[in-house]
């Protein structure tokens, strides 16, 4: 685990494994004046978009952040916690995270932001991201922070040949949230991007994707959910670009939400941008609230109606939950959902 307080690397409340066969895992201030190349090489090596102000505020505030490199045909045994913590009100937190596996590579990395009560914050994280030739890594990520605090994060990746990505996004908490998440995709690599949000009162989410395949023989699946409270309002815009080059791409994309309240509100636009000709592309959007066919079934097994319509709306977000398969983080997950949901009255020992 390597904890980063208020935007530095914390040596003392981490515990990190010793190196073995040239992966490096360490603070980018310690690797920047160790190994000066490694940073230099993985720099802005995924960013394509230099214009965007998000990066650009990113780039010239960050204190510190995470360097992970997985060396060739190496395996991580266990996933490296990314753990965020602010402690101070009215206060930033910038991170630049640089994440790199070699050819062959396999690991887990999990990103977690979280806040004391009271800590009115601002975070700005962004993660690149480089998978290499035949390297599979598994990237999720948690935001927890309290609902006074304000995250801007950003992920964006670059797959080599025959790379393959597994990234999970996981926002719960936050006055404003959002969440950026960009895929290049080479020659028949692979990436899965799955994402569930939920928010009440006020809370703001937003959620941006982009793939772009760049070659062919692409592989793409994506699949965000949404459950929506109160005054709260959520964004999903996701876009597919498939390159002119990418033939036989096979890519789709889905959104499903849920508004609890004739006050909630989101705003679902997926986007298909297609230069081949030979491809297999789909997307598919749904926006409604519980069915009452399901809670009346629910209801006339002897239910009552808030465990009725807990039970549907776990069922609905646990699709997501469930393509975790780290057993400890599975049940993290759990734990903040269930607190999330609008009668917290469900046991997850029922579960």
């Amino acid at each position: 685990i390597m904890v980063l307080v208020d935007g530095w690397y914390a040596s003392t409340l981490s515990s990190l494994s010793e190196p073995f066969n040239g992966t490096v895992i360490g603070s980018l201030s310690e690797v920047l004046e160790q190994q000066p190349d490694m940073v230099e090489t993985a720099f802005n090596r995924s960013l394509t978009d230099e214009t965007s102000g998000f990066i650009a505020f990113n780039s010239a505030w960050f204190s510190d952040g995470a360097v992970i490199h997985l060396a060739k045909n190496s395996t991580l045994e266990r996933p490296i916690q990314l753990l965020h913590v602010a402690t101070q009100p009215q206060a930033r937190s910038v991170y630049r995270h640089l994440i790199t596996a070699g050819s062959g590579a396999t690991g887990s990395i999990i990103e977690t932001y979280v806040g004391i009560e009271g800590a009115n914050h601002l975070t700005t994280a962004v993660c690149e991201v480089t998978v290499g030739d035949n390297a599979q890594l598994d990237l999720t990520k948690l935001q927890f922070e309290n609902d006074q605090s304000y995250h801007f994060g950003g992920s964006y990746a670059n797959l080599a040949d025959y790379g393959r990505l597994n990234h999970q996004s996981y926002s719960f908490g936050g006055l404003l949230a959002r969440n950026e998440l960009h895929v290049r995709l080479g020659r028949a690599a692979e990436c899965q991007l799955n994402g569930l949000f939920l928010a009440a009162n006020r809370q703001h989410v937003d959620n941006h994707t982009r793939i772009d395949h760049l070659e062919p023989h692409g592989i793409s699946r994506e699949q965000y959910k949404g459950i929506l409270d109160d005054r709260a309002q959520g964004v999903f815009q996701g876009r597919i670009v498939v390159h002119k080059d990418a033939q036989k791409t096979d890519s789709a994309m889905n959104n499903r939400n849920l508004l609890l309240s004739a006050n909630a509100e989101i705003d679902t636009k997926p986007q298909l941008e297609i230069h081949a000709d030979d491809v297999k592309c789909a997307h598919g959007v749904t926006v409604g609230e519980l069915a009452e066919e399901s809670l009346f079934f629910l209801r006339s097994r002897g239910i009552d109606e808030a465990s009725a319509r807990n039970m549907l709306l776990f069922a609905f977000a646990n699709e997501i939950v469930e393509q975790s398969s780290f057993e400890p983080l599975r049940h993290l997950i759990l734990d903040q959902m269930l607190n999330c949901l609008p009668q917290a009255d469900i046991e997850k020992e029922w579960l």
